[in-house]
């Protein structure tokens, strides 16, 4: 009787659903290959082997799970849990995520490295609110203007037919200000577009230009940071408390780390992406420092109106202009 008990038992175990065990979907634009993807997979080694296959994470890299709006719907009825998105486009989620992404906001890498130090906790602090939990927040880069023809001022812009990101109201309301009325896409619709011509104009990091092909279809490069690219990975807030606590801290240092690694890694890929695109022949026009004013006043036009239109809350606005006017004070003295 005993060791009819102990099989019952066991059988009972066996017949235990596999569904005791959390798999984590997450989609992604970033094609597979890249160092975002290679990263996010050593993350994903790092927290089945601490959680013991208690906690698997599954990407869908490429875009295969449709567009940003796409990837919501299908986290909402379960067929995903989570997706890694650039801080524009998960501003359609919580608003706060495009804080990094203002346009002509940001004047080099050290001054973002600072201001991140001090905005990155308030920002998770703000996608949580929204119902989501951020297991990672990483800088791709400075993303710059590039276009099949030359763009060496403000009237050459409104000539051009701008690519916007679908749904990023900031990006939006930048080129608005600059006089140009851009044209929304998907982000995986741009390579066609650009080699069709319905748009010839595009902003993207320099490794972001090469991972996506767009460097076989443009020509000029202008040398102004645009906005700053950030990548943030999150899961659906319901599904991340649902995990036990040891293995939400072992998911949530594994994605971090390899957020941190993708930091110093993006900085390194875009230098070399950047010699590489000017060995291709791409013209690279660096504006004079008039040329720079007039662009860095689209940015001020661009953040009144993001202020006016109360695209991100107040509390991370003020933390933001506080941080950029220490970080310049430093810098001033």
């Amino acid at each position: 009787m005993r060791l009819t008990g102990i099989l019952c038992a066991l059988a009972m175990l066996a017949a235990m659903p596999a569904s005791a065990a959390t798999t984590i979907k997450i989609a992604t634009v970033a094609p597979d290959g890249t160092a975002w993807m290679r990263e996010l997979r050593a993350a994903a080694e790092g927290v089945k082997k601490r959680t013991d296959g208690r906690v698997e994470i599954k990407y869908c890299p490429g875009g295969v799970m449709g567009d940003d709006a796409t990837v919501l719907r299908k986290i909402k009825i379960g067929q995903l849990q989570g997706g890694a998105f650039t801080g524009g486009s998960f501003s359609l989620f919580a608003k706060d995520a495009q804080i990094y992404s203002l346009p002509f906001m940001f004047r080099s890498q050290e001054e973002i490295d600072q201001v991140r130090a001090k905005l990155d906790p308030l920002l998770k602090q703000s996608i949580a609110q929204a119902g989501w939990e951020s297991l990672g927040i990483s800088g791709s880069g400075f993303a710059y203007l590039m276009s099949t023809h030359a763009i060496r001022s403000r009237d050459d812009l409104r000539a051009a037919k701008v690519w916007v990101p679908l749904g990023d109201p900031v990006d939006e309301l930048a080129f608005k200000a600059a006089g140009v009325t851009p044209i929304p896409l998907a982000l995986a619709d741009v390579y066609t577009s650009l080699q069709t011509g319905l748009i010839d104009t595009a902003a993207n990091t320099p490794s972001g230009a090469i991972a996506f092909q767009w460097h076989t279809k443009i020509k000029h490069f202008v040398d102004v940071p645009l906005t700053y690219v950030v990548g943030i990975v999150v899961v659906e807030k319901k599904i991340y408390d649902g995990i036990d606590a040891e293995d939400r801290r072992a998911l949530s240092e594994e994605l971090t780390a390899a957020s941190a690694r993708l930091d110093k890694l993006s900085r390194d890929d875009n230098a070399g992406a950047r010699e590489a695109l000017e060995r291709q022949g791409i013209t690279v026009f660096t504006p004079g420092a008039d040329d720079r004013k007039a662009w860095e006043a689209v940015g001020t036009e661009a953040y009144r109106q993001v202020v006016a239109n109360n695209l991100l809350t107040p509390p991370l606005r003020k933390a933001l202009e506080a941080a950029l006017a220490e970080v310049r004070g430093k810098a001033a003295r």
